[in-house]
């Protein structure tokens, strides 16, 4: 019973973190055994007993999952900055929630980077395209929106090819208008 109570707390947690919410996770059995006692589980009653530095089991549990939590969503930002140099808009953000023992722990962040394109310098935008999508697919697990900002990257990176391509032909023609016709006019 106590593992599906910790199931069902850690499912809570990780809807809480995607919608980046810094509520405590709950669920019916908790309310129910807070109320009545003698709905708690006999292993419930036990841990709750068995505190470890003010903290019980289960607080403990909830302690080293949001660290666990911590410790990912700093280096899934690290590597977005790591990847995004100099089009990084200072450094990464994050949305904390307190744990019972006390302590801000991060369950979400963000990383700000330029994605304007550079005008009037299509190879220019080509190479930040590709700076825009390598940070943004620089996690280990990249989530929903940075591959969104990857699929962006990319786009951004076809229009750029397209103007260089554009820009080459006129290029080309430009050439061929100014060579002209050679006339021999000796005589």
């Amino acid at each position: 019973m106590i593992s599906s109570i910790s199931s069902n707390r850690l499912a809570t947690w990780q809807t809480d973190y995607s919608q980046r919410q810094s509520v405590a996770p709950t669920n019916e059995l908790d309310k129910e055994a807070k109320q009545d006692p003698a709905l708690k589980p006999a292993d419930a009653k036990a841990t709750d007993t068995k505190k470890t530095g003010g903290l019980s089991a289960s607080d403990l549990k909830i302690v080293s999952e949001l660290k666990q939590r911590d410790a990912e969503v700093r280096a899934h930002e690290a590597a977005h900055l790591a990847a995004a140099g100099s089009i990084a808009k200072g450094g990464a953000s994050f949305n904390y929630q307190q744990g019972p023992d006390g302590i801000q722990y991060a369950i979400g962040g963000e990383v700000s980077i330029d994605t304007s394109a550079i005008p009037g310098d299509p190879a220019a935008t080509l190479r930040k395209a590709d700076t825009i999508r390598r940070a943004a697919l620089a996690p280990a697990q990249p989530s929903g929106p940075d591959i969104q900002a990857a699929a962006s990257a990319t786009a951004m990176a076809a229009q750029a090819q397209a103007e260089l391509l554009q820009k080459n032909q006129d290029t080309q023609n430009g050439n061929k208008e100014h060579r002209g016709t050679k006339i021999d006019v000796s005589a």
